[in-house]
């Protein structure tokens, strides 16, 4: 089996150390009852070999922001802001040269592999034709080829036969593993993996996680992992960032964002993540209430009306996202409310209408669990290590 190699990651970034820089990236929607704000001033930037988890409820916007950075919407949205890719703006780019960047410097996993896939082609055809679209010199069966060595290396068995079938014939976590083989391919800088694990079942899930980590170390590529799984992002990411209402309303640290969230969003998040040290089997935590319309956004914070935190100032405008510890950053007003160790379960269960109910069961959980964290990530940072 061929094995994929790749420059170190010194080699592979640009000389600001950044391969991908997304700056106040913005998208809209026009439809029959007004603009849709899908997209609200997102901003990162990966270097080599960082893992960078996106979270957020559907409709956040998380995977309209990747089709942006890949060019991938329709040309009815309306895009802004700034995508760089090794320094190079990607916005504004024509399909023929943004299909010279998509599959060789960033490759994207997409959520549905069946729809992702061609029916009609043989997935030994789909992977060699990405092959040779960005490799003019591979002859067909050098292509061919190194299909079959992907295809060994995401872990479908008896590979070279299993080139020669269709999309159908495969299960849906092979389906996967097929996409994230076709993403590998040409050895990205970047890979987003777009909720690489919906509708899978929990072991195929683990199955799709671990080709997928092994996709990182041969490629050496920089990842954006899309996820509700907040477990998924604590074993993988190094960095997270939670989106609400289309915007970022909290981004750091795995660590300081899951040991000392600061925003009430997160929170409300983590408290809806089963603990497998739960023996006393407690209930998940739900937020009450729904997204708002992102056609005419309220004033104000976008999660006031389901907040425990909410006073009439949160109202007036909406919050920046601002440094409330070094390399961690949240858009709440009132986060200093959340420092120390709160309990979501006691947090979301008092009456967000009730100002002195929800910051008297802030004060009663600050003190609580005797210093230990109420809301701990699925892997400790030595167990990641």
């Amino acid at each position: 089996m061929t094995t994929l190699t790749k420059p170190s990651a010194e080699s592979a970034s640009s000389g600001s150390g950044a391969l991908l820089e997304v700056t106040d990236l913005s998208v809209q929607f026009p439809t029959e009852d007004g603009l849709v704000h899908a997209v609200r001033g997102v901003s990162y930037s990966l270097r080599a070999g960082d893992v960078l988890g996106i979270v957020g409820e559907s409709g956040s916007g998380k995977s309209v922001t990747s089709l942006a950075i890949m060019g991938l919407l329709p040309a009815s949205a309306k895009v802004t802001g700034s995508v760089k890719f090794r320094g190079r703006e990607l916005l504004g780019l024509g399909d023929k040269e943004f299909s010279r960047i998509r599959g060789k410097g960033i490759a994207m996993v997409f959520q549905d592999p069946m729809t992702s896939l061609d029916p009609v082609y043989r997935v030994g055809y789909q992977i060699s034709e990405t092959v040779r679209r960005h490799d003019k010199n591979a002859s067909a069966k050098a292509a061919r080829a190194r299909a079959a060595d992907l295809l060994e290396l995401v872990g479908i068995p008896n590979a070279k036969d299993r080139a020669d079938n269709y999309p159908h014939e495969f299960s849906g976590g092979m389906r996967q593993r097929v996409v994230i083989a076709i993403a590998m391919a040409n050895q990205p800088d970047v890979i987003i993996a777009d909720e690489p694990t919906t509708a899978l079942d929990v072991t195929v899930q683990a199955q799709i996680l671990e080709v997928l980590n092994t996709a990182m170390q041969e490629t050496g590529a920089a990842t954006v992992l899309i996820t509700h799984d907040l477990g998924v992002v604590a074993g993988m990411a190094d960095r997270v960032l939670v989106m609400y209402a289309g915007r970022a309303v909290e981004k750091g640290p795995v660590d300081g964002v899951y040991y000392t969230p600061r925003m009430p969003y997160t929170l409300g998040l983590l408290g809806s993540l089963p603990r497998l040290d739960d023996a006393e089997k407690t209930k998940l935590t739900p937020i009450k209430g729904s997204p708002p319309s992102m056609v005419n956004p309220p004033p104000g914070c976008p999660f006031g009306p389901r907040c425990p935190l909410h006073i009439d100032k949160c109202d007036e405008r909406e919050p920046d996202l601002v440094e409330v510890e070094p390399g961690h950053e949240a858009a709440c007003i009132r986060n200093e409310k959340l420092e120390g160790d709160v309990e979501a379960a006691d947090f979301f269960e008092a009456d967000a209408t009730d100002l002195t109910l929800a910051e008297a069961v802030v004060a009663d959980a600050l003190p609580s669990m005797d210093g230990a964290s109420a809301v701990q990530p699925a892997t400790t940072p030595d167990e990641r290590a």
